[in-house]
């Protein structure tokens, strides 16, 4: 079987050695991706599909060691390359324990480079030759998805088993779990991920458009369609939709969903006549299904079409170990984006996080974690944490307290969290803001 050609990824300060590596790469038929900055090649990274890395190591702002440490945690598989101008043998030492395969000082010879390439791009081919085990090698990042606690892990083997078909995939956790990252990863780690991948917020489109949308319309079908026009459906034919928030649809809109899932096909709003569709769905909500269905908001039928396959992402108050994992690769990106240097963070400031429940999940952690790298100089300390992070509930875990009295020290820190934002806290405690008003008086 002969194998694709790789995509690489060379990150330089040094336009003169990007455009010498670019002519080398292509003449092999590799292709090029180039970077002059860290900062600009984090961002093809979390884009593109990467096979090897080649960097140079001394640059200004972030330096390249900084990169081979992000990508070592975040992309553990992906071969990494370095060329330099300033060999050292600390920095040798350095490389080859972050995972470097190869170290070449420039100047060097396109000979030289060819046998590197070769030794770097080596173990992704024999890995590639061989049949996949049955045990998944999880090193901290799957995709976007960061984590290696068991409820991570097992998320993962489960995508792991999905990803090549087009079964219909249900995603359920809290808001702020990272739902879109679990329906991205579905898509992007399997066989189908060069397909079209669309995402769509049903509660954020206006109920009386959401059909619309979903399905296109032809001209004259309502007040304002002036033109044909395809829907989000037509969008991803061939690759994935990711329906969030499912449960927000109306019964009209359900009611077309389950002829998607029983017949392959759509009608535009307006048409008579049907589309074929060649499509995965996947659809996630943060509200509880069974209970919209013994309200008779949300169809029993379209529930079982569309849970073919469960996969429950748990709060990040039950997979605390993920919590240094994570603010590592927070610190990263927006140490990057705002200082141009990776920031670090002190001991006092990571046990404060860990202790923390985390109402907001994932979510709540990347916002407290922006702002404080916005407020910091090079290193986070408590003093740059939110207030009400830094407090625990009044009462200990072996007190014993009536249900009404934690439910209201628990909404008092949820609103306490929120800046008394109401909208926010309700749907942190996943109720409506009428529920939350009513809890207030009480």
């Amino acid at each position: 079987m002969q194998l694709r050609k790789e995509n690489i990824l060379i990150v330089d300060d040094d336009v003169n050695i990007l455009e010498l590596l670019q002519r080398h790469l292509q003449s092999w038929n590799y292709h090029v991706f180039k970077a002059i900055s860290v900062k600009e090649a984090v961002t093809i990274l979390r884009d593109t599909s990467i096979d090897l890395l080649i960097t140079d190591l001394k640059m200004p702002e972030v330096d390249g060691s900084e990169l081979i440490k992000f990508v070592s945690e975040h992309y553990p598989k992906l071969p990494k390359l370095v060329v330099t101008g300033y060999p050292s043998v600390q920095d040798s030492l350095a490389a080859i324990k972050s995972g470097v395969v190869d170290y070449l000082t420039k100047p060097f010879t396109k000979d030289e480079l060819k046998c590197a390439l070769d030794k770097s791009l080596k173990p992704s081919e024999a890995k590639e030759l061989q049949p996949k085990s049955k045990s998944i090698d999880i090193n901290k990042a799957y995709g976007e998805i960061i984590g290696n606690s068991e409820k991570i892990n097992n998320v993962i083997q489960v995508i792991e088993r999905v990803k090549d078909n087009k079964a219909t995939i249900f995603i359920k956790g809290e808001s702020g779990t990272g739902k879109e990252l679990v329906a991205r990863a579905i898509h992007y780690q399997g066989k189908f991920s060069r397909a079209p991948f669309i995402a769509v917020n049903c509660g954020a489109i206006p109920e009386n458009l959401l059909e619309a949308e979903l399905f296109g319309y032809l001209k004259g079908a309502f007040t304002g369609a002036e033109t044909n026009r395809e829907g989000f459906f037509q969008a991803a034919n061939g690759g994935t939709i990711f329906l969030d928030e499912i449960g927000n649809a109306s019964l009209a809109v359900q009611s077309r969903l389950l002829r998607v899932l029983q017949e392959k096909e759509i009608v535009r709003v307006g048409a008579t006549k049907a589309e074929k569709i060649d499509i995965r769905i996947i659809a996630a909500t943060n509200g509880n299904l069974r209970e919209m269905i013994i309200k008779q908001t949300f169809r029993e039928d379209l529930f079982y079409r569309l849970t073919v396959v469960e996969i429950e992402i748990a709060p990040l108050r039950e997979r605390k170990e993920d919590i240094t994992l994570l603010v590592d690769k927070f610190l990263f990106k927006y140490g990057v984006e705002y200082k141009d240097r990776y920031i670090k963070i002190t001991q006092e400031a990571m046990t404060i996080l860990k202790r923390y429940n985390w109402p907001g999940n994932i979510r709540e952690l990347e916002n407290v974690i922006q702002r404080a790298v916005i407020m910091c100089d090079k290193v986070i300390n408590v003093a740059h944490l939110p207030e009400h992070l830094k407090y625990t509930l009044s009462f200990s875990e072996d007190e014993l307290l009536p249900l009404k009295v934690i439910e209201k020290q628990y909404i008092e820190k949820v609103l306490r969290a929120t800046a008394n934002n109401k909208t926010k806290a309700a749907e942190i405690l996943g109720i409506d803001r009428k529920t939350i008003r009513i809890k207030l008086e009480e």
